[in-house]
C-alpha cells in the first residue's frame, strides 16, 4: 500500500464504516478528515493489521439473523453511517443504516436498489419511461416475452426478431447480462441463473450517471459516455451528450424523489433515443464499476470516495459539501478514458501492448497482467475484462475514436 498522507481525524464530523473491501476508498479516507472502519471478510483482516487500518470482519452472505449484529456492533462503536462499496452490501447498508439512522424505510430502500425488478416497478410508480420488463422463472417464459415483444412491434414472419434483454436480478453492471435473438438461444442458458429480468430492447444512446446527494439534492452530477458497452467509458462527455444534462438533472430529480433518496450516492443507467426520448435502465447505490470514480479523480482533481463519505454523513454541513466539488465539465482539466481488454484469440501466451497505443499522446498508462493460462475461458453473457488501460487528454471525440480503435488491437497474444 503506497502510505497516503494520514489527516488528523475531526470527532465533529460523521464516523463512517465502508462496507467491503477497496483499497482506493481506504486510502481516499486516510487521507481525509472522517474516522472510518473497514467492514470486510476475515481474509481482509492481515492486511487491515499490517497497516493499521480500523477493521472489523464479517462475510456479507444473504441476510440473516445475524444482520442486526453487525449494525448493534457498529452504532456501539459510535459509528454514524455505513456506506456500500459493492452492489452485494448495498443491501446491508440498508439494514444497518435502518439502526445507525434510525430509519427503518432505509432497509425497503435498499431492497428497492438491489433487485432489477422492483426497481423498474417504483420506477414506473413514479412515472419514469421504463421499457417493457418481465421477470423470467423458467426458458418457457424467456420464449414466451421473446414472441411478445416481437409480435407488439408487428415483426411478420420472416422479418429478424428484436432482441430482447436478460439480466440478473441482483448482480452488478455486465454480470449474467445476455442478448437473445432466437428461441434457440434460449437453450444455453443454464437453469442455475433462473430467476432473471427480462427487457425489451431500447434502440438509443446509452450513457450513465453519477450523483452525490445531499439532503435529497444533488451536489455534483457526472454523466459517463460509453463508447461500447462493457467496454470502454470516458468523462466528461462529449458536447452532443452534455447537450442533454439539463433532462438528465431533471430526470435525476425525478429519481431521487421516486425513491425517497436523501443522501449518499446513485449511479443510474439510461438510453436517449434518436427523436430525445430519455429512458431509465436500472440505477445502482454504490460506486460504478470501470474505475469511472479514478478516472473523475484523473479529470477534475476531487477523490470521489471523500466525496462518498460526505454524501453519506449525516453530520456534513451544506457549505463543505459545496466547497468540495468542483463544477460540471468548466472544472475539468481534460478527458480521461479507460477501455477493458478482453483477448481476441482462444490461444494467447504473452501480453504485447501495440506501438500504436503506446506512443499515442493520450495513452498513460494500464493494470494488464501477463496471461495465467494458455486458453481463453469462452466469455458467457457478459464476461469480465482482463485488465483497463487508462487515456488522458483535451478533445472528447479524439478520446471517443481512440477507445473504439483499441477493440480492433491484440493485447494478448
Amino acid at each position: 500500500m503506497s502510505q497516503p498522507t494520514k489527516l488528523p481525524k475531526n470527532p465533529d464530523k460523521g464516523y463512517v464504516a465502508l462496507l467491503g473491501w477497496s483499497l482506493a476508498a481506504v486510502e481516499a479516507l486516510e487521507s481525509f478528515d472522517r474516522r472510518y472502519i473497514v467492514v470486510a471478510p476475515a481474509w481482509a483482516e492481515e492486511y487491515c493489521t499490517t497497516n493499521d487500518i480500523p477493521f472489523l470482519p464479517w462475510d456479507f452472505e444473504r441476510l440473516n439473523d445475524r444482520s442486526l449484529e453487525i449494525a448493534e456492533t457498529l452504532r456501539d462503536r459510535g459509528v454514524d453511517v455505513a456506506i456500500p462499496l459493492y452492489e452485494e452490501t448495498v443491501e446491508w447498508a440498508g439494514a444497518i443504516n435502518s439502526v445507525l439512522l434510525d430509519n427503518p424505510r432505509l432497509f425497503g430502500q435498499a431492497m428497492l436498489l438491489r433487485d432489477k425488478a422492483l426497481m423498474k416497478r417504483r420506477a414506473q410508480l413514479g412515472g419514469i419511461r421504463v421499457g417493457i420488463f418481465e421477470e423470467a422463472h423458467d426458458r418457457e417464459d424467456v420464449i414466451r416475452f421473446l414472441r411478445r415483444v416481437n409480435q407488439t412491434l408487428l415483426k411478420l414472419d420472416g422479418d429478424p426478431n428484436d432482441p430482447i434483454h436478460l439480466k440478473a436480478f441482483d448482480k452488478a453492471g455486465c454480470l449474467g447480462h445476455r442478448v437473445i435473438r432466437t428461441p434457440d438461444e434460449v437453450d444455453s442458458i443454464p437453469e442455475e441463473e433462473f430467476p432473471v429480468l427480462m427487457e425489451s430492447h431500447l434502440d438509443g444512446w446509452e450513457f450513465a450517471v453519477e450523483a452525490w446527494i445531499h439532503n435529497g439534492k444533488i451536489k455534483f452530477l457526472n454523466i459517463s459516455e460509453y463508447v461500447t458497452l462493457g467496454y470502454s467509458v470516458f468523462v466528461p462527455a462529449t458536447p452532443e451528450l452534455e447537450k442533454y444534462r439539463p433532462a438528465i438533472t431533471e430526470q435525476i430529480e425525478k429519481l431521487i424523489k421516486t425513491f425517497d433518496i436523501e443522501f449518499g450516492f446513485v449511479h443510474p443507467e439510461y438510453f436517449v433515443t434518436s427523436d430525445g426520448e430519455m429512458y431509465f435502465g436500472e440505477v445502482a447505490y454504490r460506486p460504478p464499476g470501470f474505475k469511472v470514480f479514478e478516472l473523475l479523480e484523473r479529470a477534475y482533481g476531487f477523490n470521489a470516495y471523500q466525496g462518498l463519505a460526505l454524501a453519506f454523513d449525516p453530520k456534513t454541513t451544506e457549505e463543505e459539501i459545496d466547497a468540495f466539488f468542483p463544477r460540471e465539465v468548466v472544472d475539468a482539466a481534460g478527458v480521461a478514458g479507460c477501455f477493458g481488454v478482453y483477448p481476441r484469440r482462444r490461444v494467447v501466451s504473452n501480453l504485447e501492448i501495440p506501438e500504436v497505443t503506446l506512443d499515442d499522446d493520450y495513452y498513460e498508462t494500464n493494470d494488464l497482467a501477463p496471461p495465467l493460462e494458455e486458453t481463453v475461458t469462452k466469455r458467457t453473457a457478459f464476461g469480465t475484462h482482463w485488465g483497463l488501460l487508462y487515456f488522458f487528454g483535451e478533445d472528447p471525440y479524439r478520446m471517443r475514436d481512440l477507445l473504439k480503435q483499441q477493440e480492433e488491437l491484440d493485447f494478448y497474444v
